[in-house]
């Protein structure tokens, strides 16, 4: 629940408030260059930053998280309420700001309510809890799953709506059942029902899945699962640095690729000339280490 309290002043909340999920976030907008919005170059000339500064943090995998984590070292005014500000008003990014506000604000409430809890005096506990050790939290989520053993493990988490599902069925077949013998998780036939599909899917994409095969198409744009699943796997590998996510276009579109996806190499299935090699070099990049 996002904080909505009129009475607190983001301006007083530290900018320690803001977690690691809204750092990365806050990367993934600002961390490609464009000549069409302010980038994270930008909001560090915003925060002070001098012309070394930032040449040296042209170096970094991710500028946006090390301009914050400097500004929020040097600066006493480095606020929630400040940062805010300088995307807004200085830098024109309200639409970063729209965005994550619910995000931000649920942050700083947090933040908040363990500043409270800090103050006050800790609770006697009477006596000690003796129950059998937990299960994990999330074991047995998928087919192959052994409670007893090592969880199941992917080549790639495929990311599709139900509509280019016969396509999926094709990628099925060509990179699971030829010589290449990946192992793709299809969330329809490999997880198992009942859990929670945002948190099934996040543990699937960081912990399970080596990559992820975004297909896209028309219909895909219109998914909040798909939208979900790729904003979450380009939080984990800002700027695309390690080739964690391959884009996959397999038939015309109508409407604009997404812009999230445009500095991605894409593997095109549209093209007739380059279709003999589309499932080799699909292959490949799932094989990489």
């Amino acid at each position: 629940m996002a904080c909505k309290d009129p009475e607190v002043d983001l301006w007083t909340v530290p900018l320690v408030a803001l977690n690691v999920r809204v750092r990365k976030q806050l990367g993934l907008y600002l961390n490609p260059r464009s000549t069409v919005a302010p980038d994270w170059m930008a909001v560090a000339e915003a925060m002070g930053c001098t012309y070394l500064e930032m040449k040296n943090y042209e170096s970094c995998v991710n500028p946006t998280k090390a301009v914050l984590e400097d500004w929020q070292a040097r600066c006493s005014d480095a606020t929630v309420g400040k940062l805010l500000s300088i995307l807004s008003d200085e830098v024109e990014r309200k639409d970063i700001v729209e965005d994550l506000r619910p995000l931000i604000d649920e942050d700083v409430r947090k933040y908040l309510d363990n500043q409270k809890k800090k103050a006050e005096p800790p609770l006697q506990v009477p006596e000690v809890d003796s129950c059998l050790p937990r299960t994990p939290e999330r074991f047995g989520i998928t087919l192959e799953d052994d409670p007893e053993g090592a969880p199941e493990l992917f080549d790639a988490f495929i990311c599709y709506c139900q509509s280019d599902f016969e396509f999926v069925h094709e990628m099925i077949r060509e990179l699971e059942q030829t010589e290449c013998r990946l192992k793709l998780c299809v969330f329809d036939r490999d997880v198992l029902p009942g859990s929670c599909v945002w948190t099934i899917t996040s543990e699937l994409i960081e912990k399970r899945c080596k990559r992820m095969v975004v297909v896209v198409s028309d219909e895909y744009l219109d998914s909040d699962a798909c939208d979900f699943q790729t904003k979450f796997a380009l939080s984990l590998c800002p700027g695309a640095r390690n080739k964690r996510l391959i884009p996959v276009k397999y038939k015309p579109m109508t409407k604009p690729f997404p812009s999230i996806l445009r500095f991605l190499t894409i593997c095109d299935y549209t093209k007739p000339l380059t279709q003999s090699w589309f499932w080799v070099r699909l292959a490949k990049a799932l094989s990489l280490p």
